[in-house]
């Protein structure tokens, strides 16, 4: 009698590798685990009951993950492997730029090429390599203003929503939980909340994007804590301009809830650090390069 995984009649996980990257070039990335399983789900068209078969595990554990995203798992594995695609922060992920470029059978041959020579490895179980590796010195970046202003220069281009987008991803690819943009529908200004957790408790993060090129001042940071009101007293205000010396005593004041202040500087620095819409190409010099098909998709 044919199980309940059979019957569903998913593919199994070498058909879902190309299936993965493609549904991953169309998305805002970086994405989580559950974003990606759904992007892949709609592109294939699966029923509710296809989505929600669980995944048998002989050890006898309980059943928590569905068949879908244990296969999309291992599909995900082989495009890591295959260099199409890499993890950002924390559960998150994102193309690479040879994932938007690859070939579904360069993808599948260097998935078995990797698993034949783990499988060699095992067999002949030799010692690790201490030979020495050279040490070249550290290459030269390129100075901050260069590519700091080609970039604030294009976040200001976005559009209110595709910079709220953008404020999720980076939540997201942070290690943020259960994200989500509000936009235009957001609660008293309230843009994007988001979860963190940290060991055995979580803080919901409220966060207010300000798409400026002058600076923000105290006014804004009272206002977000009053969006926060009832509702958490964890924040987050993040901008492309910078913040006056009274709005960064506003968000410290004793006796309310802190807010946290991202201003242009430090979120080039974070995009960077975390590859969102920014390329470190590293030559004889370290080559930095704003990706505009990346925020164009965030005003799609």
């Amino acid at each position: 009698m044919p199980s309940e995984r059979e019957e569903a009649g998913l593919p199994l996980h070498p058909e879902l590798r190309w299936v993965t990257l493609q549904a991953m070039r169309d998305m805002p990335l970086p994405a989580s685990n559950a974003e990606i399983n759904e992007a892949v789900a709609d592109m294939l068209g699966l029923t509710d009951k296809q989505r929600a078969v669980t995944h048998y595990q002989s050890s006898g554990a309980r059943k928590t993950e569905t068949e879908l995203a244990y296969r999309v798992a291992w599909a995900r594995t082989a495009l890591r492997v295959a260099g199409a695609i890499d993890s950002v922060g924390r559960a998150a992920w994102t193309v690479t730029a040879e994932g938007r470029r690859i070939r579904q059978d360069v993808i599948n041959r260097r998935y078995d090429r990797h698993l034949a020579e783990r499988a060699e490895q095992r067999k002949q179980r030799q010692g690790v390599d201490t030979s020495t590796p050279t040490v070249e010195d550290e290459p030269a970046s390129p100075t901050d203003t260069d590519w700091k202003e080609q970039l604030l220069d294009r976040l200001i281009e976005l559009s209110p929503a595709g910079f709220e987008q953008l404020a999720g991803r980076l939540l997201i690819a942070a290690g943020f939980h259960d994200v989500v943009v509000l936009g235009q529908s957001g609660d008293g200004g309230i843009d994007c909340v988001g979860t963190y957790r940290l060991s055995l408790v979580s803080f919901p993060t409220y966060v207010q994007c300000k798409r400026y090129q002058g600076s923000v001042g105290s006014d804004k940071v009272r206002d977000l804590r009053g969006a926060m009101v009832g509702r958490g007293d964890r924040g987050l205000l993040i901008t492309t301009g910078t913040f006056t010396k009274k709005a960064r005593s506003e968000a410290t004041r004793d006796g309310a809830p802190p807010i946290e202040l991202i201003d242009g500087d430090a979120l080039c620095d974070l995009l960077k650090d975390y590859e969102l819409g920014v390329r470190v190409t590293e030559r004889t010099v370290k080559d930095i390069d704003i990706e505009d098909d990346y925020f164009e998709r965030l005003d799609q």
